[in-house]
C-alpha cells in the first residue's frame, strides 16, 4: 500500500493528520505539484482526476478524495474513533465535516489559488475577485465554528474528529491565503486553535 502525497497541501495535511492520529506509517511518495507531477502520464493513469493524495492498494485499486482514503483506513484501523461510533456521533461528524470543508477549508482554499502569486502554477487563470470574495466568507464561517465550539468542546462533539482535522487544515492556510484573524472576539474558536494546534499529529 502506498500513499501518493503532495506535502503541504490542504488535503494531504488532512489525511497526514489522519494517519498521526491513528498511528499509521504507509509508505509514501512525494509528488511535485508545482512541477505537476500529479499530472503526468504516469499518475493521470492511476488518478485521472489529478488530485493528492491518493492511496494505492496492494491489488492496484486506487482511492482518491481526501474523506474516501480516510473511512477506508479507519475501517482497519477502528481506534481512535474519528468518524464517530454510533450512528448519531456517525451523523453529527459528517454533517459538521461536510459544512466546514464547504463553508470554510474550500474557501480558503480559493483565497490561495486565486490570490497568492505562487498558486498560479496550479490555477492557470487566477481571478482574484473571487479571491477576495471567499476570504470574506471563510472569515464570516469563523463566528459559526465560535458558537458552536461554546457548546462543544470540540467541532462536532467531546472527541476529537475529522472535522476538527478539516477546520484546523484550513485555520493554518490563513496566512498564505492571505486571511487575518479576527483581533477580538472568537474566544471559543481560539480557544480550540490553541488546543488542537499543539496536538502531536497537528503540528507544523
Amino acid at each position: 500500500m502506498k500513499i501518493y502525497d503532495g506535502g503541504r497541501a490542504p488535503n494531504p495535511r488532512r489525511v497526514q493528520i489522519f494517519l498521526k492520529e491513528k498511528g499509521i506509517t504507509i509508505e509514501a511518495q512525494q509528488l511535485d505539484l508545482n512541477a505537476h507531477e500529479h499530472r503526468s502520464p504516469e499518475m493521470l493513469l492511476k488518478n485521472p482526476v489529478a488530485t493528492v493524495p491518493f492511496l494505492e492498494l496492494e491489488d492496484g485499486v486506487v482511492i482518491s478524495e481526501t474523506m474516501a482514503i480516510c473511512r477506508y483506513i479507519e475501517e482497519y484501523h477502528k481506534e481512535p474513533m474519528l468518524f464517530g461510533g454510533t450512528p448519531v456521533e456517525r451523523a453529527i461528524i459528517e454533517m459538521w465535516n461536510r459544512r466546514v470543508e464547504f463553508g470554510f477549508f474550500l474557501r480558503v482554499a480559493h483565497s490561495f489559488r486565486h490570490l497568492h502569486p505562487a498558486a498560479e502554477v496550479l490555477e492557470g487563470e487566477q481571478v482574484p475577485d473571487w479571491g477576495r470574495k471567499n476570504q470574506k466568507l471563510a472569515v464570516e464561517f469563523l463566528d459559526i465554528l465560535d458558537a458552536q465550539l461554546s457548546e462543544s468542546h470540540f467541532i462536532a462533539g467531546d472527541t476529537f474528529s475529522v472535522a476538527d482535522i478539516t477546520a484546523v487544515v484550513a485555520v493554518q492556510f490563513f496566512k498564505p491565503a492571505r486571511i487575518e484573524m479576527p483581533e477580538k472576539g472568537l474566544l471559543n474558536l481560539k480557544r480550540w486553535i490553541d488546543e488542537v494546534s499543539a496536538r502531536p499529529s497537528v503540528k507544523l
